[in-house]
């Protein structure tokens, strides 16, 4: 018998915020020359150039990958109902996932352009909120487990 009740809405926020990390803009940074667009997909280079040179782009692929892996991963979580076990280690693969993904995106906001700072927007905070919203869903899962095999007891 599984509960499932608070984990499964908490998964799918963590799910949803972090789509929204993977595929919103993250910031933006000011170059000499250009105004790049920071998404887990790049920098690219809004507008034309000052100077009428052509428009230039950084790929971070991998970035992208991380990211929309980690959005399945905790949607495949939500339906590991039934093998409990694996739901929590999903969850704490999930949660290190998340983490990846926030530090990666940090690294490559602060080293993508030399002589740059990036100009944070809100879905940067994505991983935070999803990172909170994993770690409770793993409590309640927690809870749940502690719950069940009390119930064992008594039977």
């Amino acid at each position: 018998m599984v509960i499932q009740r608070w984990q499964s809405v908490l998964l799918l926020v963590a799910t949803a915020v972090m789509a929204c990390f993977t595929f919103c803009s993250l910031g933006q940074i000011q170059a000499p020359d250009y105004t790049f667009n920071f998404t887990t997909m790049g920098f690219f280079s809004e507008g034309m150039a000052t100077d009428g040179a052509s428009n230039v782009g950084i790929h971070t692929w991998y970035l992208f990958a991380l990211s929309l892996t980690t959005s399945i991963l905790l949607l495949i979580d939500i339906f590991l109902f039934k093998n409990f076990p694996l739901q929590m280690k999903v969850c704490l693969i999930c949660i290190a996932f998340i983490i990846a993904t926030g530090a990666a995106a940090y690294g490559v906001g602060v080293n993508g352009v030399e002589g740059c700072s990036v100009r944070w927007s809100t879905p940067a905070l994505c991983p935070a909120i999803a990172v909170v919203a994993a770690v409770l869903a793993y409590w309640k899962m927690r809870k749940d487990q502690e719950k069940l095999r009390s119930y064992d007891r008594i039977r």
